[in-house]
Protein backbone atom coordinates (compact mmCIF):
# COMPACT_ATOMS: atom_id res chain seq x y z
CA UNK A 1 0.00 0.00 0.00
CA UNK A 2 2.85 2.37 0.91
CA UNK A 3 4.55 1.54 -2.38
CA UNK A 4 1.40 2.39 -4.36
CA UNK A 5 1.14 5.71 -2.51
CA UNK A 6 4.76 6.49 -3.39
CA UNK A 7 4.15 5.69 -7.05
CA UNK A 8 1.11 7.96 -7.11
CA UNK A 9 3.11 10.72 -5.43
CA UNK A 10 5.77 10.62 -8.14
CA UNK A 11 3.40 10.63 -11.13
CA UNK A 12 4.01 13.41 -13.60
CA UNK A 13 1.70 16.41 -13.19
CA UNK A 14 -1.01 16.89 -15.85
CA UNK A 15 0.24 18.30 -19.16
CA UNK A 16 -1.59 21.66 -18.88
CA UNK A 17 0.14 22.29 -15.55
CA UNK A 18 3.54 21.37 -17.01
CA UNK A 19 2.90 23.73 -19.94
CA UNK A 20 1.91 26.55 -17.60
CA UNK A 21 5.15 26.13 -15.67
CA UNK A 22 7.16 26.18 -18.94
CA UNK A 23 5.32 29.29 -20.10
CA UNK A 24 5.78 31.08 -16.80
CA UNK A 25 9.51 30.29 -16.75
CA UNK A 26 9.93 31.58 -20.31
CA UNK A 27 7.90 34.69 -19.52
CA UNK A 28 10.09 35.46 -16.49
CA UNK A 29 13.24 35.00 -18.59
CA UNK A 30 12.01 36.88 -21.69
CA UNK A 31 8.73 38.71 -20.99
CA UNK A 32 8.62 40.67 -24.26
CA UNK A 33 9.00 37.52 -26.37
CA UNK A 34 5.96 35.89 -24.78
CA UNK A 35 2.41 36.67 -25.82
CA UNK A 36 1.05 35.69 -22.41
CA UNK A 37 2.04 34.41 -19.00
CA UNK A 38 0.02 31.22 -19.61
CA UNK A 39 -0.82 29.18 -22.74
CA UNK A 40 -3.96 30.16 -24.66
CA UNK A 41 -7.19 28.76 -23.24
CA UNK A 42 -9.05 26.06 -25.18
CA UNK A 43 -11.96 28.30 -26.18
CA UNK A 44 -9.63 31.00 -27.49
CA UNK A 45 -7.55 28.43 -29.38
CA UNK A 46 -10.67 26.87 -30.92
CA UNK A 47 -11.97 30.29 -31.95
CA UNK A 48 -8.71 30.99 -33.78
CA UNK A 49 -8.67 27.56 -35.42
CA UNK A 50 -12.16 27.88 -36.87
CA UNK A 51 -10.97 30.60 -39.28
CA UNK A 52 -8.64 28.10 -41.01
CA UNK A 53 -9.94 26.27 -44.09
CA UNK A 54 -9.59 22.53 -43.48
CA UNK A 55 -10.51 21.70 -47.09
CA UNK A 56 -7.41 23.38 -48.52
CA UNK A 57 -4.10 21.58 -49.02
CA UNK A 58 -1.96 24.71 -48.57
CA UNK A 59 0.36 25.36 -45.62
CA UNK A 60 -0.90 26.88 -42.38
CA UNK A 61 1.72 29.07 -40.67
CA UNK A 62 1.56 29.49 -36.92
CA UNK A 63 3.63 32.27 -35.37
CA UNK A 64 4.77 31.81 -31.78
CA UNK A 65 3.11 28.45 -31.07
CA UNK A 66 4.81 28.08 -27.67
CA UNK A 67 3.75 24.77 -26.12
CA UNK A 68 1.22 24.11 -28.88
CA UNK A 69 -2.16 25.06 -27.38
CA UNK A 70 -3.36 26.70 -30.62
CA UNK A 71 -1.54 24.07 -32.70
CA UNK A 72 -3.52 21.37 -30.93
CA UNK A 73 -6.77 23.24 -31.62
CA UNK A 74 -5.84 23.46 -35.32
CA UNK A 75 -5.29 19.68 -35.45
CA UNK A 76 -8.55 19.02 -33.58
CA UNK A 77 -10.31 21.37 -36.04
CA UNK A 78 -9.18 19.06 -38.84
CA UNK A 79 -5.97 20.67 -40.13
CA UNK A 80 -3.54 17.95 -41.25
CA UNK A 81 -0.32 18.14 -39.25
CA UNK A 82 1.63 17.95 -42.50
CA UNK A 83 0.23 21.35 -43.47
CA UNK A 84 1.53 23.05 -40.33
CA UNK A 85 4.59 25.32 -40.42
CA UNK A 86 5.35 26.30 -36.83
CA UNK A 87 7.65 29.29 -36.44
CA UNK A 88 8.94 29.51 -32.87
CA UNK A 89 11.70 31.67 -31.39
CA UNK A 90 12.41 29.62 -28.25
CA UNK A 91 14.57 26.50 -28.88
CA UNK A 92 13.06 24.66 -25.90
CA UNK A 93 9.55 25.14 -27.27
CA UNK A 94 10.78 24.04 -30.71
CA UNK A 95 11.96 20.73 -29.24
CA UNK A 96 8.64 20.27 -27.49
CA UNK A 97 6.67 21.04 -30.67
CA UNK A 98 8.70 18.51 -32.67
CA UNK A 99 7.86 15.90 -30.06
CA UNK A 100 4.16 16.70 -29.92
CA UNK A 101 3.57 17.35 -33.63
CA UNK A 102 6.09 15.10 -35.44
CA UNK A 103 4.50 15.58 -38.87
CA UNK A 104 4.57 19.39 -38.70
CA UNK A 105 7.46 21.51 -39.97
CA UNK A 106 8.97 23.32 -36.97
CA UNK A 107 11.21 26.28 -37.79
CA UNK A 108 13.26 28.06 -35.15
CA UNK A 109 13.36 31.72 -36.08
CA UNK A 110 12.14 35.26 -35.54
CA UNK A 111 8.58 35.91 -36.70
CA UNK A 112 9.30 39.64 -36.91
CA UNK A 113 11.75 38.72 -39.69
CA UNK A 114 9.12 36.55 -41.28
CA UNK A 115 10.34 36.26 -44.86
CA UNK A 116 13.94 35.61 -43.77
CA UNK A 117 12.80 32.93 -41.32
CA UNK A 118 10.52 31.11 -43.78
CA UNK A 119 12.26 31.73 -47.10
CA UNK A 120 12.86 28.00 -47.70
CA UNK A 121 9.97 26.56 -45.66
CA UNK A 122 7.12 27.16 -48.14
CA UNK A 123 6.72 25.67 -51.59
CA UNK A 124 3.30 27.22 -52.26
CA UNK A 125 1.42 30.20 -50.73
CA UNK A 126 -0.06 29.65 -47.29
CA UNK A 127 -3.80 29.37 -46.69
CA UNK A 128 -3.63 30.98 -43.24
CA UNK A 129 -1.31 32.66 -40.78
CA UNK A 130 -2.33 32.13 -37.16
CA UNK A 131 -0.45 34.32 -34.69
CA UNK A 132 0.00 34.11 -30.94
CA UNK A 133 2.65 36.85 -30.94
CA UNK A 134 2.57 39.66 -28.36
CA UNK A 135 1.89 42.33 -30.99
CA UNK A 136 0.78 45.01 -28.54
CA UNK A 137 4.27 45.01 -26.99
CA UNK A 138 5.74 46.07 -30.34
CA UNK A 139 5.75 49.48 -32.06
CA UNK A 140 3.01 49.95 -34.64
CA UNK A 141 5.56 50.05 -37.49
CA UNK A 142 6.76 46.57 -36.46
CA UNK A 143 3.18 45.28 -36.43
CA UNK A 144 2.50 46.75 -39.85
CA UNK A 145 5.65 45.22 -41.31
CA UNK A 146 4.65 41.82 -39.91
CA UNK A 147 1.22 41.84 -41.51
CA UNK A 148 2.62 43.13 -44.82
CA UNK A 149 5.19 40.31 -44.83
CA UNK A 150 2.48 37.80 -43.90
CA UNK A 151 0.32 38.88 -46.84
CA UNK A 152 3.23 38.20 -49.22
CA UNK A 153 3.22 34.57 -48.03
CA UNK A 154 -0.56 34.13 -48.17
CA UNK A 155 -2.97 33.25 -50.95
CA UNK A 156 -5.21 36.21 -51.92
CA UNK A 157 -8.05 36.47 -49.41
CA UNK A 158 -6.45 34.04 -46.94
CA UNK A 159 -6.71 35.05 -43.26
CA UNK A 160 -4.14 36.50 -40.90
CA UNK A 161 -5.56 35.48 -37.50
CA UNK A 162 -4.36 37.25 -34.35
CA UNK A 163 -5.60 37.30 -30.78
CA UNK A 164 -5.20 40.09 -28.28
CA UNK A 165 -6.08 40.82 -24.67
CA UNK A 166 -6.29 44.51 -25.51
CA UNK A 167 -9.64 46.25 -26.06
CA UNK A 168 -8.32 47.86 -29.27
CA UNK A 169 -7.33 45.72 -32.27
CA UNK A 170 -3.57 45.06 -32.45
CA UNK A 171 -3.49 46.27 -36.06
CA UNK A 172 -5.80 49.11 -37.22
CA UNK A 173 -9.11 48.08 -38.77
CA UNK A 174 -8.85 50.71 -41.50
CA UNK A 175 -5.92 49.39 -43.56
CA UNK A 176 -6.39 50.16 -47.28
CA UNK A 177 -7.30 47.05 -49.26
CA UNK A 178 -7.69 44.90 -46.14
CA UNK A 179 -10.94 43.58 -44.68
CA UNK A 180 -11.10 43.12 -40.91
CA UNK A 181 -13.42 41.19 -38.63
CA UNK A 182 -13.36 40.59 -34.90
CA UNK A 183 -14.80 37.79 -32.80
CA UNK A 184 -16.93 38.31 -29.74
CA UNK A 185 -14.86 38.91 -26.61
CA UNK A 186 -13.96 35.55 -25.10
CA UNK A 187 -14.71 36.17 -21.44
CA UNK A 188 -13.95 32.58 -20.41
CA UNK A 189 -10.30 33.03 -21.36
CA UNK A 190 -7.89 34.23 -18.66
CA UNK A 191 -7.45 37.10 -19.27
CA UNK A 192 -10.40 37.76 -21.61
CA UNK A 193 -9.32 37.94 -25.25
CA UNK A 194 -10.59 38.70 -28.73
CA UNK A 195 -9.63 37.32 -32.13
CA UNK A 196 -9.03 39.62 -35.09
CA UNK A 197 -8.91 38.39 -38.69
CA UNK A 198 -7.36 40.39 -41.54
CA UNK A 199 -7.66 39.51 -45.24
CA UNK A 200 -6.07 41.29 -48.18
CA UNK A 201 -8.76 42.00 -50.75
Amino acid sequence: MALQSSVRAFKKPPRPLVDEVRFLRSWIEKPLHMGAVMPSGKLLARTMARYVDIQSDGPVIELGPGTGAITNALVEHGVDQKRLVLLEFDPGFCALLRERFPLAKVVQGDAYRLRDSLWDALEIPATAVVSGLPLVTKPMLTRMKLIRDAFTLLEPGAPFVQFTYSVAPPIPKSLPGVSTEGSERIWMNVPPARVWVYRKR
